[in-house]
C-alpha cells in the first residue's frame, strides 16, 4: 500500500514538473508573422502593462488549472486503495439504517474531503484572480458562493445518488440502461429550472434596465425569428471586471443575459454584435445538437461506466473492501471513471464548440455587418479578463471552448477585405 501511494505521488510530481516547463518555458505563444501589426496583435490594442500582466496571468492560471486537473483522480484512487470509501460507508451504517439517509450522510463527508483537498487551489485561484484585477468579489461573498456550491451539489447528487444505487440494486445487469433513460429528462429539467431556482442563488437578475438597447435587441431577435420578449441583466460588476453575454434555459424560461460589466465597457455595436452571436447558437441549432451530442455520448459512458466497474471491483475489490457495485461504498469509483470518461472526450467536446462559436461569429458578423465594433468586442473582452490571444497548443486543445482571440479577430478582418 505504502508502495502504490509512493507511486501516485512521485507519478503527480513528475507530471506537474512536466506541465509547468511546457507553460513556462516550451511553449510557442508567439503570433504568426502575417498577423503582427493586425488587429489581432495585442501590442496594438494592449498597452505595455497589460501585455505583461497578461502574459503572466495567463502562464499562472494554466499552471493552476493543469495541477489541480489529476488532484479530484489522485484524491479518489487513494480513497478507494487506502479503504477510506468502504470507511465512509461503516460510518454511515453506524448512524442510521435507512439507505435514503446513508447516501446523505456519505455524500456529505465524500463531499467535505473533496472540498477541503480542492481548497488550498480554488483560493488561489480566487487570490490570483483578484490580485490581477479581474475578480472583484470579497473574499466573504467569495466564501458565500462556496457554500452555496456546496450545498446545492449535494442537494443534486443526493437525489442522483439516491436514485442511482435503487437501480443498481433491483438492475444490476441493466441499471445503466435505465439510468441513461432517467438521465435524459433530469437534463432537461436542470436546464429548465437553471435560469429561474439555481442561477439566482448566486446573483440577482433584473429586466435589463435601457430599454432602448433592449428594443435594438430585440429587433435582431425578430430577424433571426427567435421568440424573445425580453433581456435581462446580471449585477456582476460586484464580483468581477470581466464582461460577457449569454443565453440560458429553454421553454418558456429561455433568458438573454447581459452582465452588467458588458453594459458600461462596450458600445452598443459591440454589443449587438455579442448578442448576435448568441442568437447564432439559437439560430443554428447548437444547444440542440450540444444536447443531443450529450445525450449520446452518456449512453455510451454508462455503459462503459457499468463494464469497467463490474471488472475493476472483480479484480480489486478485496483490496478496497468492496465486493458489490450496489455498495455506497463504489461511489468514488464511479465518480472517478465520469470524471475520466469526461477529461478523454473533452479535445472532442472542444473542437465541437469551438467550430461552433466560429461559426455563430460568421452569422453575428452577416447579421449586424458591424467588422470594427466585432473587432472592438474582442478586444475589449481581451482586456477585461486579461485573455491569452494565442494560447500554447496544448491549452487550447484541452481547455478552449471557444477559439483563441487571434483567430477570431483575424477572421474578422479578412471578412473586411473580402467585403
Amino acid at each position: 500500500m505504502k508502495k502504490i501511494v509512493t507511486l501516485t505521488l512521485v507519478g503527480y510530481l513528475l507530471y506537474a514538473l512536466a506541465v509547468t516547463f511546457y507553460i513556462w518555458v516550451g511553449a510557442d505563444t508567439s503570433l504568426p508573422d502575417e498577423l503582427v501589426g493586425t488587429k489581432a496583435d495585442p501590442t496594438t490594442f494592449l498597452s505595455t502593462k497589460e501585455l505583461i500582466l497578461s502574459e503572466e496571468y495567463s502562464k499562472i492560471r494554466n499552471t493552476i488549472y493543469f495541477l489541480t486537473l489529476p488532484v479530484e483522480w489522485v484524491f479518489y484512487f487513494l480513497l478507494l486503495v487506502l479503504g477510506g470509501a468502504r470507511a465512509i460507508q461503516a460510518w454511515a451504517e453506524k448512524v442510521t439504517r435507512h439507505k435514503t439517509l446513508q447516501t446523505g450522510i456519505y455524500l456529505f463527508w465524500l463531499t467535505l474531503f473533496s472540498t477541503v483537498i480542492h481548497f488550498p487551489l480554488s483560493y488561489l485561484r480566487y487570490s490570483l484572480s483578484k490580485d490581477y484585477g479581474i475578480t472583484v468579489q470579497s473574499y466573504s461573498g467569495w466564501m458565500r458562493d462556496q457554500v452555496v456550491g456546496f450545498w446545492e451539489g449535494i442537494l443534486i447528487m443526493w437525489i442522483v445518488v439516491l436514485v442511482l444505487y435503487i437501480l443498481i440494486r433491483k438492475f444490476p445487469k441493466w441499471w445503466w440502461a435505465i439510468s441513461w433513460g432517467c438521465f435524459i429528462p433530469f437534463v432537461f429539467l436542470m436546464m429548465y429550472i437553471q435560469p429561474v431556482v439555481i442561477d439566482p442563488l448566486y446573483n440577482d437578475f433584473t429586466e435589463l434596465q435601457d430599454k432602448e438597447l433592449e428594443e435594438k435587441i430585440l429587433d435582431l431577435a425578430s430577424e433571426s425569428d427567435i421568440p424573445a420578449d425580453r433581456v435581462y441583466e446580471v449585477n456582476m460588476a460586484q464580483k468581477t471586471n470581466s464582461i460577457n453575454a449569454y443565453v440560458t434555459g429553454v421553454g418558456g424560461n429561455s433568458r438573454i443575459v447581459l452582465w452588467d460589466t458588458l453594459l458600461t465597457r462596450l458600445q452598443d455595436g459591440e454589443i449587438l454584435f455579442i448578442m448576435a452571436h448568441e442568437m447564432g447558437h439559437y439560430v443554428m441549432n447548437h444547444i440542440v445538437i450540444g444536447i443531443t451530442g450529450y445525450i449520446v455520448f452518456s449512453f455510451f459512458a454508462f455503459y462503459l461506466i457499468h463494464r469497467t466497474a463490474g471488472k475493476i471491483i472483480a479484480s480489486y475489490g478485496q483490496r478496497m473492501k468492496i465486493h458489490s457495485l450496489s455498495q455506497l461504498a463504489s461511489l468514488p469509483l464511479l465518480l472517478l471513471l465520469v470524471s475520466l470518461l469526461l477529461f478523454l472526450a473533452s479535445p472532442i467536446t472542444n473542437a465541437v464548440s469551438r467550430h461552433q462559436e466560429h461559426k455563430a461569429d460568421v452569422y453575428a458578423i452577416e447579421l449586424t455587418g458591424d467588422a470594427d465594433s466585432a473587432i472592438g468586442a474582442f478586444q475589449e473582452i481581451t482586456k477585461s479578463s486579461l485573455s491569452e490571444v494565442n494560447p500554447p497548443a496544448l491549452v487550447k486543445f484541452i481547455r478552449y471552448t471557444h477559439p483563441p482571440m487571434v483567430d477570431r479577430i483575424a477572421y474578422l478582418e479578412r471578412y473586411v477585405k473580402k467585403e
